[in-house]
């Protein structure tokens, strides 16, 4: 997990924070938003009231951080599952007053209090709620992958410019001093010239089996669940966390944790959109319903020479560098490793030069993610809606990252390498593959900006 940088004193963290935000730090702080503040004056004081959509995992460390950030409040929790909105409701703390449950996240849309939508749903669901989160004016904090397909990222990013909302992806790591700092060593060369990103994800998942209809659970409000995904009839495998592995609602592994990691590279060589995608890959471990590679390696090349490659294994937990996530930039003068717990670096040799390592190791691999870079993370943007703070990950560099993704599987299942206009990323002379740019969608629920 992320450090909370405990070897650093806590007045010399809060100055490298407060000089983080005052200087952007190079890398970290690009395309930052005229962000308004939420009444038009606030103060850094005002409270912001929260609506956090989605709670099974990754949502209910939305709502524990919302609850207990300074001046937040979580006003209301959104679930389809009855059981799990009960179980959020007892697990999140009040901090003014005990937030509302409901089932149809419309219900915060329309109460004009709520200034901002947390979104940890199923990766469906994410730009479609984003993009009628900002309709209503509400701000948006929401999860990776931006979107269930590329049309989504680029969606996401006219809607933010169109209602001036701050969208903060929840790429988090970006928010970490310990990768801040590496990101600031790589800038001022310390590995010379940075040419090459390998970022890797390696887990021992098991299978998933064969699903069976069945009837829906009393507890689920299904049709809710299957938003604007095309209907189909409830299976036994799917809910409430291997649709992951299903095109229809779900992105595979490059997207689900391999944007952590490919958003780490992109940040590190300084790069944008790709020349050309390659994958390679297949459904090595179990003969199941599981529809991505479970063993995938996508090589994006970009202009001038800078290439990022990125290795998932979702079944086989072989470490890199020691580890079971993280990235290594390749430099002319050296290189850096690093992952949530902080970077070493290196030179040609592999001798290590210099590291800022967290003492005490997290678990990169725990399913909510639930660390200290994500509390800094949502104070940032919470910074940003009251006083224009540099946002670390707005949604104009997170959709850049995610399209990588996008790609990687597009390149998977097509076959063969793309090649992509580095000003867009859109995929050239090659029209089947561009017909996974987007999707088809459930009456009624098509994003529209």
């Amino acid at each position: 997990m992320t450090p909370d940088d405990s070897d650093l004193s806590s007045v010399d963290r809060r100055a490298f924070l407060k000089t983080a935000s005052a200087t952007g730090l190079g890398l970290m702080m690009t395309n930052a938003l005229p962000s308004p503040a939420i009444h038009g004056g606030a103060s850094a004081n005002e409270r912001i009231v929260v609506a956090v959509f989605g709670l099974n995992g990754r949502g209910m460390v939305h709502a524990q951080n919302f609850s207990t950030l300074q001046n937040s409040e979580v006003a209301y929790l959104c679930d389809v599952d009855s059981t799990v909105l009960a179980k959020a409701a007892k697990g999140t703390p009040s901090n003014a007053r005990a937030p509302k449950t409901i089932d149809d996240f419309r219900r915060a849309l329309d109460d004009k209090s709520v200034d901002v939508v947390s979104i940890a749903t199923p990766d469906h669901w994410h730009a479609p709620m984003a993009i009628l989160a900002m309709q209503a004016g509400k701000h948006v904090y929401l999860e990776k992958p931006c979107g269930h397909n590329p049309r989504e990222g680029e969606m996401l990013v006219a809607a933010q410019k169109k209602f001036n909302r701050v969208v903060q992806m929840g790429t988090q790591q970006r928010s970490s001093a310990r990768t801040i700092e590496a990101m600031q060593v790589i800038k001022d060369g310390a590995i010379g010239h940075p040419y090459l990103a390998r970022a890797w994800y390696a887990n021992t998942r098991t299978g998933i089996g064969h699903g069976k209809p069945a009837p829906v659970p009393s507890n689920l409000n299904y049709e809710m669940w299957q938003g604007p995904a095309p209907r189909t009839e409830y299976r036994d495998n799917v809910i409430h966390y291997n649709w992951h592995w299903f095109r229809r609602w779900g992105t595979g592994e490059i997207c689900n944790n391999g944007t952590h990691e490919i958003d780490i590279a992109r940040l590190a060589l300084g790069v944008d959109y790709p020349t050309s995608v390659m994958s390679s890959g297949a459904r090595h471990h179990y003969q199941d319903d599981w529809e991505f590679p479970d063993t995938q390696e996508a090589t994006f090349e970009f202009a001038g020479g800078p290439t990022i490659i990125w290795q998932g294994q979702s079944c086989n937990g072989a470490k890199v560098f020691d580890r079971s996530r993280g990235t290594v930039i390749l430099g002319t003068t050296g290189s850096v490793v690093l992952d949530r717990d902080g970077y070493v670096l290196y030179d040609l040799k592999g001798k290590p030069v210099k590291q800022n390592i967290e003492p005490k190791a997290g678990n990169g691999l725990e399913l909510t993610g639930d660390d200290a870079a994500t509390s800094i993370h949502m104070q940032n943007f919470l910074s940003a809606i009251r006083t224009g703070e540099a946002l670390r990950a707005p949604i104009s560099e997170g959709a850049k990252s995610v399209l990588l993704c996008h790609l990687g599987n597009i390149a998977q299942y097509t076959g063969r390498k793309l090649v992509t206009d580095p000003t867009d990323g859109h995929i050239l002379r090659d029209e089947p593959a561009m017909r996974y740019w987007t999707r088809e969608y459930a009456p009624k629920w098509a994003p529209v900006v």
